[in-house]
């Protein structure tokens, strides 16, 4: 991995679009735990998956339930543990959109912008049946990529028709035969399939520059938030507190901005507005305090003639 950033999108918004996240799997290379439940950051790969995904029209996971940090369809192979071809059958079958994104449930550093940018190359190829991400050394990673529907379920089903099954078969039989662009993302591309993986994205997650994004995401997850405010807005209110007032003012005012918020039912703008009246405040309160100790400091034109005021004459 060379960089932390995510991919941004060229030009115009994507299409819509349902999302298939695979989830399965043995994870024999970790010893069998439950690889989409393990954390980076605070939150399970599989939450991270599908914020990354979070707008689309419909999303399928295909694994056994479990607890989420947003609604989802769950679908299973028949018969479990058949292999990515046919869990991604399980899954496209429950989609109707023309563009399918189909993820892996274990990359730590996919990002909404990514899946943008993945559906946005595809459009702009309309001879490609696919956009996929490649990795660092330049490999595939077709379970990092955006698809034209009709072109995953024909394959599929010449698959089907070919080997009587899809269980067992390996996805490059699918991909192999598919027109595909790929569009090169070795951070995005990462994924955790040893516990040497899941140690690496555990240390660059809380990199200097980029911990704080990743926290705010946690908490909102965990907090069930979903808003978007500007970070550096409350930053710079958190600063004004503290140094207006006194240090612990800046949690409780920040807090106290939030609550405001909420009890307006609005988004980012009451967020923004509240903020602002905090602002404007603790800076009174910086001035106020300025003046005072200006009036107690001693003043250098004071002469040394007892009962001479300075502002005399």
């Amino acid at each position: 991995m060379t960089a932390y950033e995510p991919t941004p999108p060229p030009g115009a918004a994507p299409a819509a679009y349902d999302a298939v996240v695979l989830a399965g799997g043995a994870a024999r290379r970790l010893g069998g735990v439950d690889k989409p439940g393990l954390r980076v950051g605070g939150r399970a790969l599989l939450d991270r998956v599908l914020g990354a995904c979070a707008d689309a029209r419909a999303t399928v996971v295909v694994a056994d339930p479990r607890p989420t940090a947003r609604p989802v369809r769950w679908a299973q192979e028949e018969p479990p543990g058949g292999g990515p071809l046919a869990a991604l059958d399980a899954g496209l079958r429950h989609t109707t959109a023309d563009t399918v994104v189909v993820l892996s449930a274990d990359l730590p550093f996919l990002h909404e912008a990514t899946v943008r940018t993945l559906l946005a190359t595809l459009g702009a190829a309309p001879d490609a049946a696919g956009a996929l991400l490649t990795d660092a050394d330049g490999r595939d990673q077709p379970l990092v990529a955006a698809y034209r529907a009709a072109a995953l379920r024909s394959e599929l089903a010449a698959l089907t028709e070919e080997h009587g099954a899809l269980t067992g078969l390996p996805l490059r039989r699918l991909t192999g035969a598919l027109d595909l662009t790929r569009v090169p993302d070795p951070v995005a591309s990462f994924d955790c399939d040893t516990w040497d993986d899941l140690a690496t994205a555990r240390a660059r997650i809380r990199e200097h520059g980029h911990v704080l994004d990743e926290w705010i995401s946690a908490a909102k997850d965990e907090l069930g938030i979903d808003l978007d405010v500007d970070i550096k807005v409350l930053l710079d209110l958190a600063r004004d507190a503290a140094h207006g007032v006194a240090r612990p003012a800046a949690p409780l005012t920040t807090f106290l901005v939030g609550y405001a918020a909420g009890r307006a039912q609005g988004g980012p703008e009451a967020v923004a507005e509240a903020s602002r009246k905090a602002a404007a405040l603790a800076q009174r309160w910086a001035d106020e305090a300025a003046a005072a100790q200006a009036d107690a400091a001693p003043d250098a034109t004071r002469d040394a003639t007892p009962g001479t005021r300075p502002d005399a004459g």
